[in-house]
């Protein structure tokens, strides 16, 4: 009940050119005294309100006896009392006024209180006074839209200014040139404007508003009417839709409400402008028993729409500088962090400040050919944009150099020259840990340059920090950056991290430290990571003067055992022959016999390669994850390029014919002085491994046997001195 009282009193209060009467009472509630205003809306005959009983001027809701006593009672305790009644007036229908009781002191001791009626004007008397509408238009709600910087939210709120104050039924109407995202504006087709509708308000309840103007639209106003003229000369438009222009343009939309809404209303344009930009206009419209819009009329309603083109412009202004610099911020965050399917990772990343959605800390996870996967997270110095853009560079860099497949600490060492480099006008610098892990030895190298240690949690729930050797942060350049290489265990968690997790202003980092190895206590491991991650952040979002915070969590297991194989050959010219032989068995057994033809071509080539620069050994590896890789691995420094044969030379044309057949290749450094030269081929979509690798159950029907012990290295020693061992490429 109160909630309607209140809704009620809203409506009545929202017109300004609200008539306001003023009666004084008695005990009883006889009227003593009232104003001019009241005896001429009041009173029957003149004279005759004095002495009447105010019970007798109020009609509902409800009792009148009751609801007058109430008010009366609450004068009596000396409080002011408010609430809405229908009153009968002499000249018109009853009509819905709030009614305000405040108790009065006077000379007079039988005049209890003044009682304050706010009655809406008659219809024949709205939109006449130039004074209220102005008041209504251009003070009080216009100036606090005026704080808004949303487009959507500030649209309704303006027509709902005009209506009730300026007319009965408006629309906002903007350019879609200058809503829509495109870059380029909207070019008018034949002249016509493409414009959207973003609100409509009207006074009388006609659901056929909404259903012929429907909010959010865009269209095309046809041509020679009001919307045209308007959008074409800049200038207000007025005008009296006569029957026959009501129907055209209810035929031209194929809207048939449009003819009875709009017929012999008197409709006015005013155009949104912002400088020289044009923005859109409003439609105002005013029913037909109405004060049509006359020139001052027009001049009121251009300087509410100046203001509110302004405010409009401000707001589209705000809107596209913001979507800019959000689309930048997100930009710079990874999507879509890739790792071999024996691997699991989960990542958070929360902004230090409200302000802006991206910092300087970042985290990256990117699978690497043989089964490998590159880990990351860094730590750019400062706060704010300055630290978002050296972070979306070092990004960048680090994954161009995570492609060049780059021994950690030599990725981090070229990191540090490109900060010295973005520093010789600004200083920067960075803290970064880098991680290599191997799903087919299980090693995992690592890397940090100033950076917090990584926490490496063991099955059975025991951790420790990964104390890496010190070197100083990217950018400071005064040591070398040296590595570190460890075995994991199968199902250990690594914890990659900045210091905004476990630093705080009002503790040791030490207290920190011990805080993140305690959530990682016995079981974590076996926990879902995003749970880990939750509970590692559960108690950051109090601190409001924290830093960013980037944590990336991996479960790191090896491949499976049948999902790579490899030997040792001797470099000798039956080599390739030897290579393309054993291949086959587990093709077959994996179920690939349909890449057979192409993986001997590709190994042939490459084995080839290597016994023309290898000084001792050739190893040759397959491995199964994601694609199918092949790796030969030589003693050799030497690096194969791609190059153009002459039409006359016998060589060269080797990497050329398996570019052409992989998915991609390439070398890199092995951990001796040798080198591994490798080529991925695809694997059918259909194929067990695929399934495994988008975290699909595979079938039954796709289950392969593993190559037997006997393929793998049964055969300990050969006739021509090829045997088979674990290969480890580093």
């Amino acid at each position: 009940m109160a909630s309607t009282v209140a809704a009620e009193m809203s409506a009545v209060q929202s017109g300004t050119s609200a008539q306001t009467l003023t009666l004084g009472i008695d005990r009883e509630g006889r009227i003593l005294q009232h104003d001019r205003s009241a005896g001429d809306i009041l009173a029957g005959r003149p004279g005759s309100l004095l002495g009447t009983n105010l019970r007798a001027l109020i009609t509902g809701p409800g009792d009148p006896e009751e609801a007058l006593s109430g008010l009366i009672e609450a004068i009596r305790a000396d409080r002011e009392s408010t609430t809405v009644l229908t009153i009968r007036t002499a000249s018109r229908a009853a009509v819905d006024a709030v009614v305000t009781l405040e108790p009065i002191r006077s000379n007079d001791p039988e005049l209890l209180a003044q009682v304050i009626l706010r009655i809406p004007p008659p219809v024949a008397e709205r939109f006449i006074d130039p004074a209220l509408m102005r008041h209504a238009l251009l003070d009080g709600a216009v100036r606090r839209i005026g704080g808004a910087l949303d487009i959507e939210q500030m649209a309704p709120e303006l027509v709902n200014i005009l209506v009730p104050h300026f007319c009965n039924s408006a629309g906002l109407l903007m350019l879609e040139s200058v809503m829509g995202d495109a870059e380029y504006p909207d070019v008018p087709r034949d002249g016509l404007h493409l414009v959207r509708r973003l609100a409509v308000a009207y006074d009388d309840g006609d659901p056929g508003w909404d259903a012929a103007f429907p909010v959010g639209e865009i269209l095309r106003y046809p041509a020679d009417t009001p919307y045209t003229r308007c959008l074409a000369s800049r200038e207000p438009v007025c005008v009296v839709m006569t029957e026959e222009a009501a129907g055209k343009l209810a035929s031209a939309w194929f809207r048939t409400p449009v003819a009875r809404l709009v017929a012999g209303t008197s409709m006015l344009l005013l155009p949104l402008l912002a400088g020289e930009a044009l923005l859109g206009f409003f439609v105002c419209v005013r029913r037909i028993g109405f004060h049509r819009f006359d020139a001052y009329d027009t001049e009121i309603g251009m300087e509410f729409a100046n203001r509110a083109g302004l405010f409009m412009d401000s707001a589209r202004r705000y809107s596209r500088e913001r979507a800019t610099a959000l689309t930048l911020q997100r930009s710079m965050l990874p999507t879509g962090l890739s790792h071999p399917a024996s691997v699991e990772v989960r990542h958070r990343y929360l902004p230090g400040s409200k302000l802006i959605e991206v910092g300087g800390d970042w985290y990256e996870s990117i699978a690497l050919p043989g089964g490998r996967v590159a880990l990351v997270v860094g730590d750019v110095a400062g706060h704010g944009v300055r630290a978002a853009v050296t972070m979306g560079r070092l990004r960048t860099a680090i994954k161009t150099l995570t492609m060049l497949e780059l021994p950690p600490a030599e990725t981090l060492q070229r990191l540090d020259d490109l900060m010295q480099e973005l520093g010789a006008l600004e200083p920067h610098f960075a803290t970064c840990v880098y991680a290599v892990f191997d799903t087919v030895d299980g090693t995992c190298e690592l890397a940090s340059a100033g950076h917090l240690p990584p926490l490496l949690v063991r099955p059975d729930g025991t951790s420790e920090f990964l104390d890496v050797s010190p070197a100083p942060p990217l950018g400071i350049g005064a040591s070398p950056i040296a590595s570190r290489t460890l075995s994991i265990e199968d199902g250990s968690l690594l914890v990659m991290y900045t210091d905004g997790l476990v630093e705080k202003r009002t503790e040791d980092i030490d207290t920190g430290l011990a805080g993140l190895q305690k959530i990682f206590g016995p079981g974590s491991p076996d926990e879902p990571l995003d749970d880990l991650c939750r509970r590692t952040l559960a108690g950051v979002y109090d601190d409001h003067q924290r830093d960013d915070i980037a944590i990336l969590i991996a479960r790191l297991r090896r491949i499976e055992p049948d999902r790579h194989v490899s030997w040792n050959l001797t470099p000798k010219l039956t080599a390739a022959r030897r290579a393309r032989s054993l291949i086959k068995r587990p093709l077959r057994q994996w179920g690939l016999t349909e890449l057979i033809p192409v993986t001997e071509l590709v190994v042939s080539e490459l084995v080839t390669n290597a016994v023309r620069y290898a000084q001792s050994k050739i190893s040759l590896r397959l491995v199964l994850e994601g694609g199918l890789f092949c790796e030969i691995l030589d003693d050799s420094a030497a690096v194969p390029r791609l190059r153009q044969a002459a039409d006359d030379e016998e060589r060269g044309r080797g990497l050329q014919v398996v570019s052409q057949i992989a998915q991609r290749w390439g070398t890199r450094r092995s951990s001796g002085t040798g080198k591994v030269v490798w080529c991925e081929l695809a694997v059918p979509p259909t194929h067990p491994s695929q399934a495994a690798r988008l975290g699909r159950p595979a079938g039954a029907e796709a289950s392969q046997a593993a190559p037997s012990q006997a393929d793998r290295g049964g055969r300990a020693a050969r006739p021509d001195g090829d045997h088979v061992q674990a290969l480890n490429p580093a």
